[in-house]
């Protein structure tokens, strides 16, 4: 379930009915409470929250989400002290953090989080292939270009979360200043709509077959673009997946249950 995605702030949950993980914390605590609530989850049975980097859109709510609530928060040693120096954050991480290092497993109850390295310009940033039984969830967010460590995750994907930032069109004739598009634009930046169209279509394979589009801008960007974009590139190779859907910015989305997933 996406509670907020986009530059206004970030936040995913990953679970099951009884317990579960955040993906970011660029919200309010009380909106993810109330999002938890509305969808009969228990806040106080959130065991981690898996940070991708340290921009304020992604880690607004983290401090007070570990120290506080007391609730683990996975991060490298780069990510914590970006956060710490992030003026932003209210609430330091002190006490609360779980260290790891990219590509290893990191095991809590029935889920198992790996990180993989993303391009974009923050001080250490992630994506994260999460494994729950037979199925494997991944989330590619921030990110300015499709590199093999990425795309090799993607290779795996049952579930994909995968940013699709901008429409060209719209970057190259908006009101950003110049200095803006090329950050937006650069290997350290966002992907567009056509650089995810053009990836997923040319790398699909059979195991995919749920893809949820992330971090649609303000500005250069709208759902029904970035939704069109996509499936127009995928109706072109006659792939047609179960479910293609842009993530809203502000509103969150329904909470997704995947009958598919055999455990032991």
């Amino acid at each position: 379930m996406s509670i907020g995605s986009g530059s206004s702030g970030n936040c995913y949950y990953i679970g099951t009915g009884e317990y579960g993980f955040l993906i970011d914390a660029g919200i309010s605590v009380r909106t993810i409470k109330h999002v938890l609530k509305e969808n009969q989850l228990d806040f106080s049975n959130i065991w981690g929250i898996f940070i991708t980097h340290d921009h304020t859109d992604h880690v607004k709510s983290v401090g007070i989400l570990g120290e506080k609530y007391h609730i683990p928060v996975y991060v490298t040693q780069e990510m914590k002290d970006g956060i710490n120096r992030n003026y932003k954050v209210a609430e330091k991480l002190i006490s609360c953090c779980k260290f790891f290092r990219k590509g290893e497993n990191i095991t809590v109850r029935d889920f198992t989080f790996q990180a993989f390295p993303v391009s974009h310009d923050a001080s250490d940033c992630v994506g994260y292939s999460i494994r729950y039984g037979n199925q494997r969830f991944v989330i590619a967010t921030d990110l300015g270009f499709i590199s093999k460590e990425v795309a090799d995750q993607i290779a795996k994907a049952n579930y994909l979360v995968i940013e699709a930032n901008y429409d060209e069109d719209m970057l190259q004739y908006g009101s950003y200043s110049y200095p803006l598009k090329q950050r937006v634009k650069s290997y350290l930046g966002h992907l567009s709509n056509t650089h995810t169209a053009n990836f997923l279509a040319d790398n699909w394979h059979d195991d995919l077959q749920y893809v949820f589009l992330c971090h649609l801008s303000q500005d250069n960007n709208t759902p029904e673009i970035a939704f069109n974009t996509v499936n127009n590139a995928l109706k072109a190779k006659n792939i047609c997946p179960k479910l293609l859907y842009p993530l809203q910015r502000t509103i969150p989305s329904q909470l997704y249950i995947f009958d598919d997933v055999v455990t032991e």
